[in-house]
């Protein structure tokens, strides 16, 4: 896209996978920071599904001076899952995020006839090793994401994280096949002054689909101040990570949003959960 740098000036990215990773990602971690700043973005935060973030971000601050890489942990059975060591640890070296189990989630192996995956909620409660994790991210002021958990999981997780003091809630996205999140399970989870994150793209069937349009539908439904606009790109099948964000602002500003929301989403919003 012509205008890339001029539309990425100042973004900031949540959700981007990178090499090294067991599925082939288009860039590694280096290569995704010198782009980056190549485009003049302010942050981007890089996820692992299988291994902490925040230490290879903290290298490739090192190795690419002027852009913010900022990573975190995500609790799938690899660190042990709901593990409050993993979690403490991930904290002390500078997680920004916490997120609950992704594709080894219970609800995600569960639509995958298997019964490995890790539990959240057992009974209509948190599970109990989730609580002491849910005090390190309220003293730490560092975010909770949802994962890739149900409609209700996140509900009563979110409600949860509440009442442990955490700020910093982001909802990934409620888009995702596997989530599902309706508008109405959005509204409910909005009275706890959640992000929404609304992502590039969804995989139906095994192929990218483009979700502009349902994440314009969500954004004026739930409002502009509570979402956040990521890509979760770096898969093969997708544009390059900067390609796919310019696309998707472009959308929007063509659809009519104001720059001035479009800044909320893409830079004042995602600030907030950075602590920036």
């Amino acid at each position: 896209m012509a205008n890339t740098e001029k539309l990425l000036q100042g973004v900031i990215d949540i959700h981007i996978h990178t090499n090294p990773d067991i599925r082939v990602r288009r860039l590694n971690d280096i290569e995704l920071a010198t782009e980056a700043r190549r485009v003049g973005a302010r942050a981007i935060v890089i996820k692992s599904h299988l291994v902490t973030t925040m230490d290879r971000a903290a290298m490739a601050r090192v190795a690419v001076p002027g852009i913010e890489v900022f990573g975190g942990i995500v609790l799938n059975p690899h660190v042990g899952g709901i593990n409050p060591i993993a979690a403490e640890t991930a904290i002390k070296l500078g997680a920004k995020f916490v997120w609950l189990p992704t594709s080894f989630s219970a609800n995600e192996r569960k639509r995958q006839g298997k019964s490995d995956g890790v539990e959240t909620v057992v009974d209509g409660k948190v599970v109990p090793a989730l609580l002491p994790i849910l005090k390190m991210v309220a003293e730490a002021d560092v975010a909770l994401a949802t994962g890739h958990l149900t409609p209700l999981e996140s509900l009563i997780v979110v409600e949860e994280a509440r009442k442990q003091g955490v700020r910093k809630i982001v909802v990934n996205h409620p888009e995702w096949m596997t989530v599902d999140m309706s508008i109405d399970d959005q509204k409910r989870l909005a009275q706890f002054d959640v992000f929404f994150e609304r992502c590039y793209a969804r995989n139906v069937g095994g192929k990218y689909d483009k979700n502009f349009r349902r994440n314009l539908d969500a954004m004026e439904a739930l409002g502009f101040e509570s979402t956040i606009v990521a890509t979760d790109g770096g898969q093969v099948e997708n544009p390059v990570w900067s390609e796919a964000l310019a696309e998707y602002i472009d959308f929007l500003l063509q659809s009519g949003v104001p720059q001035a929301e479009v800044d909320r989403m893409t830079k004042a919003n995602p600030a907030k959960v950075l602590g920036l």
